[in-house]
């Protein structure tokens, strides 16, 4: 794939990618080489939201700053030298490097002494109206027959024991709407869920 049609391949992400330019004037080569390496770093994170570059030459110094954000957490890099290029290359490899500690925070350090745990997950059909009516398990409701909910798979996930932060970074790197843990404090069921305002909300039973 050319570096062109990398371009616009990344032009329709679902993230945006802004690339100005401070003390000189931007190529198209330039702009498709820094979006070319940016569209690398979708294999360490997800739900990113928008990649700031900013490309700056002062003297003979070939300035490159990358701001990234994803969720609430926003991760920056820069690098400095004598190529542009050079420079566009160090700042991703440092935004990378970056984005591996933060996803390594989100590992069990503790894996060695913590009980592995698994939840069952009952996986539901939604509701449907029912055309055939031959079967007894449908009903009439509303003037309209129904076809009841049935459980079409099952499958296991872990409940992982994590502090708050872990949790939060695990929802800030996952895009899940939701998160069942147990705390690693008080070893009590907590649920935490992603708001409409972009802020996360912590669910604790009292049972």
């Amino acid at each position: 794939m050319s570096r062109k049609t990398k371009a616009l391949e990344f032009a329709d992400a679902a993230y945006d990618i802004q690339i100005t330019g401070r003390h000189l004037e931007i190529t198209d080569s330039m702009k498709d080489y820094a979006i070319e390496k940016i569209s690398k770093i979708d294999r360490f994170m997800n739900r990113i939201i928008d990649v700031n570059v900013i490309l700056d030459i002062q003297k003979l110094d070939n300035r490159v700053e990358i701001i990234l954000k994803a969720g609430t957490t926003k991760i920056t890099s820069s690098a400095c030298s004598t190529d542009m290029y050079v420079s566009i290359d160090q700042a991703v490899d440092k935004l990378e490097a970056q984005l591996l500690r933060y996803k390594s925070k989100l590992q069990d350090h503790h894996a060695n002494d913590r009980e592995a745990i698994n939840m069952k997950v009952n996986v539901v059909s939604p509701r449907q109206i029912e055309e055939d009516l031959d079967s007894e398990d449908e009903y009439f409701q509303d003037n309209v027959y129904f076809k009841p909910h049935r459980v079409v798979k099952q499958e296991t996930r872990p409940l992982k024991i994590l502090t708050y932060d872990e949790a939060i970074m695990k929802m800030e790197l996952s895009g899940d709407s939701f998160l069942i843990f147990k705390n690693e404090v008080d070893q009590k069921l907590k649920v935490i869920y992603r708001r409409k305002d972009g802020n996360f909300g912590i669910i604790e039973p009292s049972c």
